[in-house]
């Protein structure tokens, strides 16, 4: 997330075309983002015994893969433009999931690292490609461009799921995954022959100028509230097939079938959320999100079968829906600096609890078992809440 405001760019200058193939390549970055929860137990990861820390590990690679090539994605679009970092970036990401079709186990969990961090890398330079992308429609419809790219992102992250879910007992994971790959590459063919204009990103932020907000309470609360909401969602969404599997006792197949319903149900909870906002009050809808979110996650801990686990995914998936637009809008009011870049500023935190919280999860789980794959955001969860009470105190006291 960037903090930066670029300079408006005349409607002339990017065609609506381009910022269509923008928005839609959401779609390629939620589906690599997603890919590693559900490839997971195709892997086999499921299976006695468990190697949670393993898991751990690819998690955090992907993370590292992930923040490590923004400083260099940047140069890129300065020296080559923006259909040149597009085009890499996806091209780099089929590379990476045909290599990965090569090392399943029982190879080395090392050898399938170095794949998921060029898979990362991939999809950290994507993103910061499509968020510069798709600045000059963002100025013109804030609401309206974040609304779209959210769409698109949650259909890639169902995309992979349903993906592997439906030729999990077809294919090999080899196999899959060269299916996989073809999706990043034809997006490469798109983005190579694309005329996107690399805009300015005006200018950026300094390291002083980006602490200087942590004197901000209000910024503090927001960026801690949006830091723990990833991270639950992330938790979720990278490690609810092997709680399933191995917890509830249900197939591989059923495990990632109840994963893409929590990615539906998140996908279209956003999508009502959006067209309620201008019709009712934040603060309840925020406490009711909560309390969705509290009783999925406890029913998903008590389930005893595959109809309590899908409870369950349809309460968090409802329950995390609102928590992101409602957090946006309010920061979007309250710090209009703020502008959907990548990894710039105090909210980049926020992203950090995505990427590393499923990541910290193999470690707790390698001691405490798989149970606490629901504790974590069920902790996450209940700090959200105390977070939203403390940010409604503090607007009152400063009356913003």
């Amino acid at each position: 997330m960037s903090l930066a405001r670029a300079n408006p760019v005349p409607e002339a200058l990017t065609g609506r075309s381009d910022c269509g193939l923008a928005l839609a390549g959401f779609l390629l970055s939620g589906f690599l983002m997603a890919l590693l929860g559900a490839i997971l137990p195709a892997w086999g990861y499921h299976r006695d015994p468990p190697d949670f820390v393993a898991v751990g590990n690819d998690f955090l690679i992907l993370a590292v893969g992930v923040v490590a090539p923004v400083a260099w994605a940047r140069k890129l679009i300065a020296a080559r433009g923006l259909p040149t970092v597009l085009c890499v970036s996806s091209a780099a990401a089929s590379v990476a999931l045909l290599y990965l079709s090569l090392v399943p186990p029982p190879f080395s969990n090392w050898l399938r690292g170095a794949g998921l961090l060029v898979l990362g890398a991939a999809a950290g330079s994507l993103s910061l490609g499509l968020f510069r992308a798709i600045s000059p429609a963002y100025q013109r419809d804030p609401a309206g461009t974040a609304v779209r790219g959210g769409i698109w992102y949650g259909l890639g992250c169902l995309t992979a799921t349903l993906l592997v879910a439906g030729t999990f007992y077809a294919y090999s994971v080899r196999t899959i995954l060269v299916f996989m790959a073809a999706i990043p590459a034809v997006f490469a063919v798109l983005y190579a022959r694309s005329t996107f204009s690399a805009q300015p990103e005006g200018v950026q932020r300094t390291l002083r100028q980006a602490v200087q907000d942590f004197r901000s309470l209000g910024a503090i609360l927001m960026a801690l509230l949006l830091f723990f909401q990833f991270g639950s969602e992330w938790t979720v969404a990278g490690w609810m097939p092997i709680f399933l599997i191995r917890r509830v006792g249900i197939s591989p197949e059923e495990a990632l079938l109840l994963l893409a319903f929590f990615w539906l149900c998140l996908l279209v909870g956003r999508s009502i959320v959006v067209a309620l906002l201008p019709r009712v009050r934040h603060g309840p809808l925020l406490l009711v999100s909560v309390a969705a979110a509290v009783f999925g996650c406890l029913l998903l801990y008590a389930a005893p079968n595959g109809f309590g686990a899908g409870s369950g995914a349809f309460f968090l998936g409802a329950g995390f829906a609102s928590i992101y637009p409602l957090m946006a809008e309010t920061i979007g009011r309250r710090f209009p600096y703020y502008h959907p870049g990548f990894f710039n500023g105090i909210f980049s935190l926020a992203q950090l609890g995505g990427l590393l919280a499923p990541a910290s999860l193999g470690y707790f789980a390698y001691f405490g078992g798989v149970g606490v794959v629901i504790g974590i955001p069920l902790l996450g969860t209940f700090v959200v809440a105390a977070l939203l009470a403390l940010i409604w105190l503090e607007s009152k006291v400063t009356g913003r």
